[in-house]
């Protein structure tokens, strides 16, 4: 059994992703206490492990134009003389600069053709969503000789905003003269393009009927290249397009300062259920993109999925028989008053 001293836990890849694999700090600092946990991530998601109590350090791949730097990136992982590594997210790439960082105990999938790079073996298929990618990440502590369970309701993210992002959400409230009197829904209309989307008329029916039915603050948000959709939520003066005005660490404190979180299957969702955020999702039948294994992590959520029979479900047939469109807002809507009614307790 490895006995981990110095760990980096590699994850590369998006926002979403990264939020998931951050429980592994608090779980092997609860099972080795004295090993020093480090996370390789890229820039723009830094601020997802900012702040957390069971990361010691954070470093960041570095990059040039978008290509990764084999050599930069070596000498930055060698020199800190790591024991062991988690590779949650392998690429071709990151496997070996691993590799050649000398790391002892290298852990990675042995489904990929540069598996071969690991010398811990995990042989385990995710695409058949039998569990949650959560799950699947804590299983890698396997070979440490941590069996540990965690389910939705006992998890521990360790996300925090950071406190000069609070500042700026505090000054943008202000200068939209948003009060504190009110609920605070948050939707989130575009995506990752990960999973199929509910389509953006049918978000316009539910913010119409959340205008309409509910004394509440509604923010849309998004990226900068989404305003234009996000722009066309904008029906009421109840309702602020808050998109490409703040960054990831913004979105943070943001979603922060919500009450309800709903979206499409993408990275925000899991910073508002890592957030204890209540959490509206929608999510197709296809199995690779199904809430079982890429749903928000928390019991406090509700899931809708296309109202339509269909089995082996692909991409395709997803599109072609507009699937996402079957989702009816007024249903929606009924669970968005159950939350208030049962957890905010005012509407």
């Amino acid at each position: 059994m490895i006995k981990p001293k110095n760990l980096l836990i590699v994850r590369t890849d998006r926002i979403g992703d990264v939020i998931l694999s951050l429980p592994l700090a608090g779980i092997v600092k609860k099972h080795f206490p004295e090993c020093k946990v480090t996370f390789l991530l890229r820039e723009y998601t830094r601020c997802l492990a900012v702040g957390n109590p069971n990361i010691d350090e954070i470093i960041i791949l570095t990059e040039k134009a978008g290509k990764i730097s084999l050599r930069k990136n070596i000498s930055k992982i060698s020199h800190r003389k790591f024991d062991s590594v988690i590779l949650v997210y392998p690429t071709f790439i990151t496997a070996l600069i691993i590799f050649l960082s000398g790391i002892k105990n290298r852990i990675g999938t042995g489904y990929r053709w540069y598996s071969f790079l690991f010398n811990r073996k995990i042989y385990k298929h995710r695409k058949f969503a039998e569990k949650h990618e959560l799950e699947f990440n804590v299983e890698m502590l396997n070979e440490f000789g941590i069996q540990e369970e965690v389910n939705e309701d006992k998890v521990i993210f360790n996300l925090k905003p950071e406190e000069k992002s609070n500042t700026l959400i505090e000054e943008l409230f202000s200068a939209n003269n948003i009060q504190n009197d009110k609920p605070v829904i948050i939707i989130h209309p575009g995506s990752g393009g990960s999973a199929v989307d509910l389509p953006l008329e049918k978000f316009k029916e539910l913010v119409q009927i959340i205008a309409l039915k509910t004394d509440s603050t509604i923010i849309i948000t998004g990226t900068d290249s989404e305003k234009s959709i996000c722009s066309d939520l904008v029906i009421s003066d109840k309702i602020y397009n808050f998109a490409g005005k703040v960054d990831l660490a913004g979105l943070i404190a943001l979603i922060d300062k919500s009450d309800i979180f709903i979206s499409n299957s993408t990275g925000p969702i899991h910073i508002a259920a890592a957030l204890g955020k209540f959490t509206i999702g929608f999510y197709p039948k296809i199995l690779s993109c199904s809430p079982r294994r890429w749903g928000p992590y928390t019991i406090k959520k509700n899931i809708f999925t296309p109202e339509i029979e269909c089995s082996n479900c692909t991409r395709g047939q997803c599109e072609r028989l507009d699937c996402m469109s079957t989702i009816d807002p007024g249903k929606v809507f009924k669970s968005i008053e159950e939350v208030f009614h049962s957890q905010l307790r005012r509407i």
